[in-house]
């Protein structure tokens, strides 16, 4: 996967589709999610991302299916904090017909470094981990506070709420919190498109390639104010213009930055990029 294209938004979409606002079926979210993976979108495509809550379904599921199938990667959420990450870790790691590609935990405010720790020795050196950095108090102060742990930081991006979705002040400060401290980070919800727009029911949500380009924009010495008014531009055909003219280096340097997130739909992104001439159809 040499080309710009790919480098940029290579695994960037992680399926979802277990999760609001499309909530698909466990029976429907696995064979959709194989047939992503074996399609001509599985260079995009990231591993499918369960809560810990379901992992008992899901592998009941996969129990019941005919004909051999390659381990499915899964990244499992931990939403109850830290004391759910080893049952969730083991519930995965003793089923052959799984894969843990990574899990995300959530924390509590102040408590990002702890909880890293914790998440990271039930790990171990080959799978991703993510900490959930709450939104409000001195959330910067919690990325940076993951610097060295190992643990990488977690942004919610939208919900089922406005208030859910944070603005670009708020949004622009993690990013920038997350690239002084060298801190990778991922992002979930809110992002079903490519730019940022209005949803009917009035929800201000980011683009998810506003914040590629906010994340190459930190980079190189933009700063939080440039990081801003990147995450409130509206112009697709200019944005995706610029990102088009990111170098394979620049490109591999944001997404090392910004890994991926997560998305109930894994069609919908792509068509907007391919809408835009970033993607082939």
């Amino acid at each position: 996967m040499t080309e710009p294209r790919h480098t940029l938004y290579g695994t960037l979409f992680d399926d979802a589709a277990l999760f609001p606002p499309g909530n698909a079926p466990m029976g429907e979210a696995i064979p959709a999610h194989r047939a992503h993976r074996e399609s001509r979108r599985a260079p995009y495509v990231g591993p499918l991302l369960v809560a810990d809550a379901r992992v008992a379904e899901l592998r009941t599921v996969l129990s019941r299916e005919d004909g051999d199938h390659a381990p499915l990667a899964l990244v499992v959420t931990v939403p109850g904090g830290a004391e759910g990450v080893a049952p969730a870790v083991e519930a995965v790691r003793s089923d052959p017909a799984l894969y843990l590609a990574g899990v995300e935990v959530a924390a509590a405010p102040g408590r990002s470094a702890s909880t890293a720790h914790t998440l990271v020795s039930a790990l171990g050196p080959d799978t991703d981990g993510y900490v959930e950095v709450t939104r409000g108090g001195d959330a910067a102060a919690d990325v940076a506070a993951l610097a060295g742990t190992g643990a990488h930081a977690k942004f919610r991006t939208g919900g089922l709420t406005p208030e859910a979705h944070p603005d670009e002040d708020e949004l622009a400060a993690l990013l920038d919190a997350a690239v002084t401290a060298g801190v990778p980070f991922k992002c979930t919800a809110g992002l079903h498109h490519a730019v940022r727009h209005t949803t009917p029911e009035g929800f201000e949500q980011h683009g998810f390639l506003n914040v590629l380009l906010a994340t190459h924009a930190l980079l190189t010495g933009g700063g939080e104010g440039v990081a801003v008014k990147v995450l409130g531009d509206r112009d697709g055909p200019a944005l995706a213009s610029r990102a088009r003219e990111l170098t394979p280096a620049e490109a591999t340097r944001v997404r090392a930055s910004f890994r991926s997130f997560g998305t109930c739909s894994i069609a919908e992104p792509l068509e907007d990029l391919v809408v835009l001439g970033a993607l082939h159809a």
